[in-house]
């Protein structure tokens, strides 16, 4: 489909948009003038009111004509002077594509890249463009598949997408804006029927009368209904000009190959989906290990170690680049699946560019470990800049775990206080243990019906799994509080705890006394020698 029939498309739907509202403020009237004509005046009186509350979210939504200003995504914006190769690098492409440059570049802390347009005249006219770099994408493709990635975007360019989406973003935002008005007035609804029934029955309790069971079935229905109304043309909305967003990624794929090559091509899309979940994994497990002790990695390290990471993993990255997703999230993404992308790629002649371009595409910056740095003060919220920086990643773990077991709370605490009535400490749940009150305990912990239900060997093997890693739990933090517990930092495998030995060279092995006291027939005799070979260093017992 050309841009024009594209444009007129986007058109239509938009006025369809509005051409409901209008419909719907219509039928409203009508509905009025026969309740003036047919009704009793008391009627209509409240149908008058239930009708002019359901109009104002409607005209709202008519209204609504300004297309919301496209904001910058958050990273940093850089020069030509400030990054020469790389704006030769786009400069290049855009003009084997046959498109007008970029106006700006921002570098991103996301696995993505994209582009914008702030067209004029609801994309008629075009205006500045931006083309958005993901610095974690640059750490994890190379210089020729960081070209097929900005080939593809400028493709965009070239096809009018961008100038375009300005049309179609209106007409999802005006959607989505009044569906959420009429939901958010039937839940004010529900929320202010349900105070008034539980007002009358707190009376009717007071005064010793029967209460009656809180029910709101009916309570914001008339808003419940023009929301699906507005959700049936919001899907008819999306499926269409979502389905013209797939046929733009194609061509833009299209255009990829042509310029990039194949191979670099299909082989970025095949990397991608990797990187996005490597970069999630690493942002969870390693970048923000220390928030908790408001701690920070150090200075161009929060992203900076993600390269490292990869480094250390590629064995994990394999996998994820072979199983490939070959269904679309919903049929509301904008994207087909990443599967059928890559196979209609490499399903087109070999062009000879296999070998092209293998160094790492974040060479083309002139100071990554600058980059990096500076993209931290981009992206990072105020509050987290004020977290306490840390000398390297050991001390970073070190710190996040001493944190975390110092505030411990497991299911076994909880059971542990509820149980016992007091403070939950690893000597009180050791106690219980001697005093065969072990599995009365478990008894405690959250478990399936099935769990439950059991008795004998057969509960005690359901409940034994969660008490044998809780009571670890409370060991490492009972060790750490008395410096006898040591982490060891690891890109490639999850951080690990060693007990140090005791003061006499004794070997300990926490998880032989572990297991001896949720036995069958329980022992916390090595649990408790382990714990008393030497001094605790602070009095926070967990």
């Amino acid at each position: 489909m050309g841009a024009t029939l594209r444009a007129l498309r986007a058109f239509v739907l938009l006025a369809g948009f509005y051409l409901l509202g209008v419909f719907l403020l219509a039928a409203l009237a009508g509905t009025d003038y026969l309740l003036y004509l047919y009704a009793p005046a008391s009627v209509a009186a409240k149908l008058y009111f239930v009708s002019a509350l359901l109009a104002i979210p409607l005209v709202r939504g008519l209204f609504m004509l300004r297309t919301p200003k496209g904001e910058e995504l958050p990273g940093r914006p850089v020069t030509e002077a400030d990054e020469p190769a790389l704006w030769r690098t786009v400069r290049e492409l855009a003009e084997q594509v046959g498109t007008r440059v970029p106006s700006r570049i921002v570098l991103t802390a996301d696995v993505n890249a994209a582009v914008s347009e702030e067209a004029r005249l609801l994309g008629l006219l075009p205006g500045p463009r931006r083309l958005y770099l993901g610095v974690p994408l640059m750490q994890g493709l190379t210089e020729a598949q960081l070209r097929a990635v900005i080939a593809h975007e400028l493709g965009h360019y070239s096809n009018s997408d961008t100038r375009l989406a300005a049309i179609t973003v209106r007409g999802r935002a005006q959607v989505l804006r009044t569906i959420a008005h009429f939901e958010e007035r039937a839940d004010r609804t529900v929320a202010r029927e349900r105070t008034q029934q539980e007002n009358r029955n707190a009376k009717a309790e007071a005064k010793g009368k029967k209460t009656k069971e809180v029910d709101t079935t009916g309570a914001g229905i008339t808003y419940r209904t023009m929301a699906k109304i507005y959700i049936g043309y919001a899907k008819l909305y999306f499926r269409a000009t979502l389905a013209t967003s797939r046929r733009q990624e194609y061509a833009a794929d299209a255009t990829a190959a042509r310029i990039a090559g194949r191979d670099a091509s299909a082989s970025a899309l095949r990397e991608i989906p990797a990187l996005d979940a490597a970069f999630g994994f690493y942002m969870g497990s390693y970048a923000t290990l220390g928030s908790e002790a408001r701690l920070l990695p150090p200075r161009g390290e929060v992203f900076g170690g993600f390269g490292r990471m990869l480094s250390a993993r590629q064995l994990e990255l394999v996998g994820l680049r072979t199983e490939l997703p070959t269904e679309p999230s919903s049929p509301y993404d904008s994207h087909p699946p990443i599967a059928d992308r890559v196979h209609r790629i490499e399903a087109l002649p070999a062009d000879g560019r296999a070998e092209e371009a293998k160094g790492a595409a974040l060479a083309l910056l002139t100071d990554p470990e600058r980059t990096l740095a500076d993209l931290e003060d981009a992206v990072l919220t105020d509050e987290v800049r004020q977290f306490r920086r840390t000398g390297d990643w050991q001390e970073l773990l070190d710190g996040a775990m001493t944190e975390g077991l110092s505030d411990l709370s497991t299911p076994l605490h909880r059971a542990l206080a509820f149980y016992t009535k007091d403070r939950p400490t690893l000597p009180a749940l050791l106690q219980v243990i001697d005093d065969g009150q072990l599995w009365q305990l478990a008894r405690r912990l959250p478990m399936s019906e099935e769990a439950a239900s059991a008795s004998g060997r057969a509960f005690r093997e359901f409940a034994r799994p969660v008490m044998q890693k809780s009571l670890n739990s409370m060991a490492l933090a009972d060790l750490s509080a008395r410096s006898r517990l040591r982490w060891e930092f690891s890109w490639s495998e999850a951080a690990t705890a060693h007990v140090l030995p005791a003061p006499d060279g004794t070997e300990a092995d926490l998880g032989f006394a572990v297991a001896a006291a949720v036995a069958d027939h329980p022992d916390t005799g090595p649990l408790r020698a382990l714990l008393a070979s030497a001094p605790r260093e602070t009095d926070t017992p967990r």
